[in-house]
C-alpha cells in the first residue's frame, strides 16, 4: 500500500478483524491504531462499526461472539450464551500429549503464577500466545486476575493440573532451585588464572 492511500473506515475495520482474531489481551485504540498504520479516531470508528455489526444492529446477525471493551483495551470474546457450548466443545476433544514447549510454558506458570504471557516469554524467551491458547483450552491455566500496573491477564494453573500430576496442592511439587546451574560452569579456569 502506498503512502498516499487513505484507508477508509471499511480497510481500517478489516485490518482490525485481523490483528483482533489473534491478540490474547485486550489491546489500547493506541495500540490498534499502530497495528494498523490509522489515526486513533479511525480505528474508534471503525471499532464502534465492528461492535454494531457483531451485536446485529447493522441489518446482519448477532454474531457468537463479541468485541468488547475490558481493561481498558479491546478483545474478541465468546458470547456468555455460548460459554456452556464451548467448554463442552472444547473438553469433549481426543487429549493428546502436551508438546515440550507446553510443558515448559506450564511449568513456568505452576512456579511463579500468578503470571502474566509476556513473563512467561520472558522467562523462555520465546512467544507463548499459542501454547498459553492451547493450556487454557485444555483446562490447565485460567485467568485469575490482571496486572495493575498493566492490566496484562494474570495466569494460574487448575485443579486438572493437580489431578493430572495426581498432587493435591502445588506444594508438593519438587523444589526447582536443585534442578538450575549455579552458574559456575565454565569459571574453573577463570578462577586459577
Amino acid at each position: 500500500m502506498t503512502d498516499d492511500h487513505i484507508p477508509t473506515v471499511t480497510d481500517v475495520a478489516r485490518r482490525l478483524e485481523a490483528i483482533l482474531l489473534i491478540v490474547d489481551e485486550p489491546q489500547s485504540l493506541v495500540a490498534l491504531a499502530a497495528a494498523v498504520g490509522a489515526p486513533v479516531a479511525a480505528v474508534r470508528q471503525a471499532v464502534a462499526g465492528l461492535v454494531a455489526d457483531y451485536d446485529g444492529e447493522a441489518d446482519g446477525p448477532r454474531r457468537g461472539f463479541e468485541l468488547r471493551e475490558v481493561g481498558g483495551g479491546w478483545r474478541m470474546y465468546v458470547r456468555a450464551e455460548h460459554d456452556a457450548l464451548v467448554s463442552e466443545f472444547v473438553n469433549t476433544q481426543a487429549p493428546s500429549r502436551l508438546s515440550q514447549a507446553a510443558l515448559e510454558t506450564l511449568a513456568v506458570i505452576a512456579y511463579k503464577q500468578p503470571v502474566s504471557r509476556s513473563q512467561v516469554a520472558s522467562i523462555r524467551a520465546v512467544n507463548v500466545d499459542s501454547v498459553v491458547r492451547t493450556l487454557l483450552s485444555r483446562g490447565l491455566v485460567t485467568e485469575v486476575g490482571h496486572d495493575p500496573e498493566t492490566g496484562a491477564i494474570l495466569y494460574g494453573t487448575t485443579d486438572a493440573l493437580l489431578i493430572n500430576l495426581g498432587i493435591n496442592s502445588l506444594d508438593e511439587l519438587p523444589p526447582i532451585s536443585p534442578l538450575l546451574d549455579d552458574g559456575t560452569d565454565g569459571f574453573e579456569g577463570e578462577a586459577t588464572r
